[in-house]
This record gives structure tokens, sequence and C-alpha cells, in this order.
């Protein structure tokens, strides 16, 4: 599929082109249909709400408030209410506005005037619910209320419709997660086509998405969430993708291969282990299903559609882009050092060999080191509140929290989050005075019945996320209705979302075990042991642990809140503990099959554990750490989402792909492999019978496979490396590689130029030749007058290798390598 992709990569890339402004027609003529639907079977909330469905069949839409203050005086003054009452009457006259009630409308009206009377508030009906109200129509509102305005008189707005016209332009977080993505790919591989590419696949995927989800969302339930989501997670996930298997195609060209063979190499290896871990988040997400919260259904159907599309991006639109780079995937520097010094063996050097040396020698300190680290971080998980973010936690220069806060001190901090309490049949009125007597609730109201339902309004003394307010709840449900021998039910915004949160809590340990659980049978079944997946579960767990700490840290106790502008403090989001686990699991089984794949490779070529785990992290730990850098940058980015949940997620992914990429798998993961030694690939007999095959990443070619195993007679390729005239070129290096670049052997030629390699097994290989810049006599071969000829310019050649040795006979000249018949 890769070679197809590569040869046609016209066609590939007109198709994905095509489908993207197909989509992108379709889903802009079709508009959205999102819907945010809390299924919660069992709980006192639904049945309320199904009560409230059964009163009040006819629901209007959309409900936001105008709040306004006044300095001095009362908002009964003449000279508030001519300027206030003309903004309302304007409203009311708008083309989507059904009702607007106003404080100045008789008595009905005066609830709506705070005590001391330096508060009021209007509410606006609209006649669609706030997803599908006009922007034009919503900031129309916003410019008449606040046109009202002057000295001494504030006016805010709230609502769901509101809250749209001031978020941030559409895009800006992926823009800036892009732009922060390039910059880290550009510095990873200094080639402004190669930064490119990742960009590509990860835009057309995300595109491609975003457009799909929207148009599902007419034919089921999708939250208006799950845009954002896919958007975070599909820009993460498309351009670690593509980084993986732009990096080892990248190698691939450096060690001489042609560049279609190098492509072909590289998505049957690492494209390979992309399938593998794409599938693995997939799996995560669908985890997510075992809740069985409706809610969650929508945001697992939008992201797995847009992490399926950025896999498939990555496996064919990819190779198509790699076919139009060429060379020119590496950087200018790096293809002049091709040209003048020839490919370059596979070697780890640098900071992540001299890093993963220090592993080896103090893995102990460095995994206490670690844990101690992870341990500080998880302390406030200790203290976490499941809850429902409300216009409350909004930035404090919002005019939504300016509302809220508005509301807060006229009416009451209990004023924006009512409680309702659902009555079906029978007298109400021991049950209203039962409610009016209860510690906590600051006015009760009784609503006229309708189709035998009477509604009773209960207003807190405390704010919707107040645990005061929790336990009011529980007091209403627990002592007040079965005292008052009512058959009534608690509902209402607070009641949902404490349900929410409960639920979610309750269902916690088992979405948590099926993930675990799963994530170690899969990564059983690729490496052959017990071990590592147990290693694995447990260091999953700790990210999750730290990461939710970070998470209340900065959320719950507010830390560094207002130099983030993300608003108040308050609970955390119930439905983030299940979404943030599916994509950590997912996301951290990338990293952990990345880099246990290597150490397995290298295990089953050696049996040497300490080598093993050594060569892996030296050769995987500088792309894990770019690509957990990229996502870091993508997720810290949707803190400008304007979103309170995009941003509490941003946040929380962003700490939890760091942790894990940067402590985990860079530091505790291979000092813990390092401490187990050999114990590490234990597997019984009997089971590694029982188990399937499964290649994450299958071996590079068949002679691979042969060497690692011992398979087929070996041989041997010998002869001389000679310059132009024939003269011996000593202290040329001489390589053999496997066609997927990896070293098998290397030697240093003779004196006389003369060399030996040897081939574990027949087959087809690459035969590198390098040599620094060399003196050879002239003519006269008189020392005096030697003479330094320029360094050689070499490219790899396939010799193929039967049973018997070969004799190769390898001329060098400037600028070229010349590679005589066999004999």
């Amino acid at each position: 599929m890769a070679r197809w992709c590569y040869r046609h990569r016209l066609v590939v890339l007109l198709l994905w082109v095509g489908a993207l402004f197909g989509l992108g027609f379709s889903a802009s003529t079709a508009g959205t249909d999102y819907a945010n639907v809390f299924s919660l079977p069992d709980t006192d909330s639904k049945k309320a709400y199904d009560l409230m469905e059964k009163a009040f069949p006819a629901r209007a839409g959309d409900t936001d408030t105008v709040v306004w203050k006044v300095d001095d005086g009362s908002v009964r003054d003449q000279d508030v209410r001519s300027r206030v009452q003309p903004a309302l009457d304007e409203m009311a006259k708008m083309k989507g506005v059904g009702e607007v009630t106003s404080p100045y409308a008789g008595a009905q009206g005066a609830a709506q005037i705070s005590r001391d009377g330096r508060i009021a508030y209007a509410q606006i009906t609209f006649t669609e619910q706030a997803n599908a109200v006009p922007k034009e129509l919503v900031q129309d509102v916003v410019d008449t209320a606040q046109d009202a305005e002057q000295r001494g008189l504030e006016v805010e707005l709230g609502g769901q419709a509101i809250q749209r016209v001031q978020e941030p332009p559409t895009g800006l977080a992926e823009m800036v997660g892009l732009a922060a993505a390039a910059v880290v790919l550009f510095l990873a591989f200094g080639s402004l086509f190669a930064m490119l590419l990742p960009l590509a696949v990860a835009i057309f995927g995300v595109g491609m998405g975003l457009f799909s989800t929207q148009l599902l969302s007419h034919v089921t339930d999708i939250p208006d969430l799950a845009p954002l989501l896919s958007s975070l997670i599909g820009l993460g996930v498309g351009i670690d993708y593509a980084l993986f298997i732009v990096t080892r195609h990248r190698k691939g060209v450096l060690r001489g291969q042609d560049p279609e063979e190098s492509a072909v190499t590289a998505l049957n290896t690492s494209g390979r282990a992309v399938l593998f871990a794409g599938g693995t988040v997939c799996i995560a997400l669908a985890g997510m299903l075992v809740t069985n919260l409706r809610f969650l259904d929508g945001v697992v159907i939008g992201t797995s559609v847009t992490v399926i599309l950025s896999v498939l991006a990555a496996t064919t639109l990819l190779p198509a882009l790699l076919g139009f780079l060429g060379v020119r995937v590496l950087s200018r520097k790096q293809r002049k050092r091709l040209a003048a010094t020839g490919p370059e063996p596979e070697r780890a050097s640098g900071p992540a060999a001299r890093w993963s040396a220090n592993v080896q020698r103090r893995p102990r300190r460095i995994a206490a080191l670690a844990l101690v680290v992870m341990a500080v971080l998880a302390l406030p998980v200790l203290s976490l509140r499941l809850g429902a973010t409300d216009q409350g936690n909004d930035d404090a220069s919002t005019t939504t929290r300016k509302a809220y806060d508005l509301l807060a001190e006229g009416f009451g901090p209990g004023f924006n989050g009512p409680l309702q309490v659902v009555v079906d049949g029978g007298d109400a009125t021991a049950l209203v005075q039962g409610i009016k007597d209860t510690p906590g609730v600051a006015q009760v109201a009784a609503l006229p019945p309708a189709n035998g339902v009477t509604v009773v309004q209960v207003v807190p003394t405390t704010s919707p996320q107040s645990e005061q307010t929790d336990t009011l709840i529980d007091r209403l449900r627990d002592d007040v209705v079965p005292q008052a021998g009512a058959k009534a039910h608690v509902g209402g915004v607070t009641a949902v979302s404490k349900d929410f949160a409960t639920v979610t809590g309750d269902r916690l340990p088992l979405f948590i075990a099926t993930i675990i659980g799963l994530g170690f049978l899969l990564l059983m079944v690729a490496f052959r042991s017990l071990v590592v997946p147990l290693t694995a579960a447990v260091m999953n767990l700790v990210a999750a642990a730290a990461s939710f700490g970070v998470l209340v840290a900065v959320f719950q106790y507010g830390w560094g809140l207002d130099l983030l502008g993300l608003g108040k403090e308050g609970p955390i989001n119930a439905f983030l503990p299940v979404i943030m686990l599916s994509l950590l699991f997912g996301l951290s089984m990338d990293y952990q099959v990345f880099l246990v794949s290597r150490m397995h490779e290298e295990w089953v070529h050696t049996k040497d554990n300490a080598r093993a785990v050594r060569v892996g992290l030296a050769e995987t730990s500088r792309v894990i750490n770019s690509a957990a850098l990229i996502m870091v940058c993508v997720f810290l980015a949707f803190v400008l989402s304007g979103d309170s949940n995009g941003a509490m997620a941003g946040v929380g992914l962003a700490a939890a792909v760091a942790l894990d990429a940067f402590i985990l798998r860079t530091a505790l993961v291979p000092a813990a492999m390092h401490l187990l030694g050999n114990s590490n690939w234990w597997l019984p007999a009997g089971l590694e019978k029982r188990l399937p095959h499964l290649a994450v990443e299958p071996k590079e070619d068949a002679q691979d496979a042969a060497a690692g195993h011992g398979k087929g007679p070996a041989s041997a390729v010998h002869g001389f490396v000679r310059d132009t005239t024939g003269d011996p070129v000593e202290g040329a290096t001489v390589t053999l590689l496997t066609k997927g670049g990896r070293q098998l052997d290397r030697v240093t030629a003779l004196a006389d130029g003369s060399y030996i390699l040897s081939v574990p097994t027949p087959g087809t290989y690459l035969l590198a030749t390098t040599a620094p810049s060399y003196a050879h006599p002239s003519p006269d071969h008189h020392p005096s007058t030697r003479r330094s000829a320029p360094p050689l310019s070499n490219s790899a050649r396939q010799v193929t290798i039967a049973s018997e040795p070969l004799v190769f006979d390898v001329e060098l000249a400037e600028g070229e390598m010349d590679v005589d018949a066999p004999r």
C-alpha cells in the first residue's frame, strides 16, 4: 500500500483534497445539530426531568438573563427605568426572541428586583436552543443591553447563548497549537519540508474528522464538547504518528536507502506501530461505553472517527507526500553531509545516549527520585471533588461571570442554581412547609400545578458548586420528601450535576479496571512477557494519579488560574476523569510500545537485558520526548479555546503526557526494567504456546528475522577498497546493513585495503563504504610532494549474498562509490 501511494502520489493527494473539500461543503450545507443528552437512568434527577416533560411538553428555547445594578438609588428610579425598559422592548421585537420578562411588569416582575433595590434582572427567551440561536442575534442583544449603560449603571448578560459570543474565534486554539508544534518539529528536523509533513497529516485528519462529526450530529446525539475534544486529540495523535513515520524514513535515507524503499520500510515498520497505536487509542476511547453514560457516547464517536482518519492520513497521504519530497525530507545540511561522507551507520549518541547510560549506572537512585516526584504531584488527588462547572467559573473579565456574580450578590449565591422539587400528584402544601423549615433553604415557591404535576422552586443559601448544596439535596431526598409523605423527586441543573458526578464516580473503578486490563493483555501479546505489561499498568495508574493531582491543584485549589486566565476555582468536571483516563491510556500505550518494541528487538538479538534497555532508551527517547512536547503544546493551546471544559481537558492532558513521557518513559520505566533484569521478558511456556503472535513492528526484512534467530547458513563478503588509481585506501570503513538500515557488521580496511564482513544469512543487504580525507602519493612518490585529496562522497549499494562467501572490490572516487562486479 505504501509503495502504491508513493508511486501514485498525485492521485492520492487529489483524493484527499477532494474528500476534505467534499466533506467540508456537505457539513457547511447541513449545519450542526449538537445535543447535550444526559441520560442518567434510575437517578432522582432523571425522574424529576421526566415529570417536568410531562407537565410542560412544549418548553421554550434557551433562556438568558440581563442583569443591571445601580451604584446609588434604586433600579426603580425613573432615570434607570427610562434607559433599561426601551432596550428590553427593542430586544423583544428582534426576530428569534420569543419573550422578554421585565422586572417592571407589575407585581410578578417585582420578584426580579433585589431586596435593597439596587439589582434587577430580565429574562430573554429565544425561540431556539442556545446552539441554534444565530450569533448575530445574540450579539445584537448584547449590544442593545450594554448600550443602556451609563455612569452609575452597570449592565451584564448571562446564559448559554451569551457565552457563545464571548468565546475566542473558532480555530484560535488549533492555530496556536499548530504554530507551537511547527516550532518543535523544525527544531527536531531542521527542515522546513519535513516540518510541514506532520502538520499536513494532522490538518487533513482533524479537518475530515470535524466535518464527519458535524454530519454525524444529525443522525445521533453528539455533545457540543465532542468537536473540541476531537480537535485536541486529533492534532496530538496526527502530528505524533506522522512524526514517528517521518523520523524512521529520514533515518533510512541518511543510511543511503533509495527514498522510495525508505518510505516503504518506514510504513511497513513504524506505520504498523501507528496502526497498533491508533487502534489502542480507539479501544481506550470505546472503554468509556462501559460507564453507560449516553453523554459520552457522542464523545466516543467524534474522537474515534478523528483518530481513525488521522491514522489513515498517516498511512496513505504521508507516503504520497514523501514521494513529492524525495531526499528533500532531509535538511540541507544533512543532504550535504550525505553527499560528502556517505551513509550514516545506525548509532545512538549525544544527550540521549549519555542519559541512557546514566540510568543503567544508577537505576535505584533515578527510580526513587522519579517516584518521589510523582507521589508529591499525586497528593492533591486525595481531595478530588467531581461536579460541574458553570459561568461562575468563567474569567472575571467576561460579562457572563459578572452577571453570575451580580445575581449572587442581589439574590443570594443559590439563585444561580435553583433546585426543582417535582411532585407527582397529591397535595404539595406539607412538602412546601417542610422545605421552608429545612436548613440551607433561602426561598421556596410552588408553581401552579399542570397535568397533575406541581413544581416547587427551591433556592439554596449556598452556590451550585458548594458542598453544602450537595448536602441539602441529600437532605431533601432522604428526609424531607419521605417525611412529607409526597411522591416527589429533586431535579434541576444542580441536582443533575450532582447525580452525574455520583454515577461517574461509582462506575470509575469498573472503567479503570477495563482499560488497564485491556492494556495488560495487548502488551502481553505484543511483547511475550508478563512483567512488561504489569509494569506498564502500574505506570499508567501512577501517571493518572499525578496528572489528576495537577488538575486538582490548578482548577480545584486555584493555583495559577489567574496566571492562565481561567476564571475561578471549582470542582473537576465529572466527565473529565473518564475522558482523560481513556486518552492517557491510549497515548501512554503509544510511548510504551515505541520504547519497549526497540528494547524487545535488542533483547531478541542479544539476550542482554541491560544492553536492550540501554539501547532502546537511547534510540527512542529523543523522538518520544519530541512527540510529547508537541502534544503538550497542542493541549495547552486549548486554554485559549474560551471553553472551560476544553481548558480543563487541555491542562489535564498536557500534564499527563508531560509526566508520562519525561518522567515515566524516560526515567522510571527504564530504571525499573534495569532493576528487574531478565525477568522483564519472562512468560510461562504454557502461556507462550497459547498466545496469538502479534507483530507490532515486524522485522524490516527476512534477513533481520533470520539474523535474530540464527536461521540459514552464515556467510561472508570480502574484497579490497581502492581508489581510482588502484592504490589501496587504508582506514576506509565498510559497513554491512539490512535493507532497512540496521547495522549488522562494521570493519576498517587494513593497510592493503582488504576487508571482510560476516553475513548472518544469505540474502540482499546494503554495503556502505566511507573514507575520511586521505593523503596519497603523487606520481613520483616523494614524501615532500604528497597532496591531500578532498573527502570521498559515497553511497550504499545493494549486494546479494548466497551461501558461499562473496568477493566484492570497492573503488572509491571523489563524488561517488563504485563497486566492481563480484568474482
